[in-house]
């Protein structure tokens, strides 16, 4: 993978580490799940608290394409014992400074 935040990010969901994961995000970050916008680490770190790290999961990357600079698309599937046990999603990265400044997180 050619983007290293997305890389960390990606280390820190699989390994359930949340503050690592906060870390990657601008202070001013935004992420978007499953139709829900947060602003901030503070709503982020409550994300990651919840859905992100509530189940146990490991995450099979298939690719990544740089679509600007700064901007990253990766596909891949999440593998687990949530219901359904297996998503298939793209994540949307802008990187801005070396961190996340916004993600988007779609099946």
């Amino acid at each position: 993978m050619h983007c290293p935040s997305c890389s960390r990010y990606f280390e820190a969901t699989d390994a359930h580490d949340v503050e690592r994961l906060v870390a990657l995000f601008a202070d001013t970050g935004t992420l978007v799940d499953a139709g829900a916008t947060r602003h901030g680490l503070d709503e982020i770190r409550a994300w990651a608290n919840g859905p992100a790290i509530a189940d146990n999961y490991r995450t099979e990357l298939f690719s990544t394409e740089a679509i600007r600079p700064e901007r990253y698309l990766v596909a891949g599937r999440l593998i687990g014992d949530f219901p359904g046990g297996i998503a298939d999603l793209t994540w949307e990265f802008t990187i801005a400074d070396g961190h996340i400044a916004r993600l988007v997180i779609a099946p």
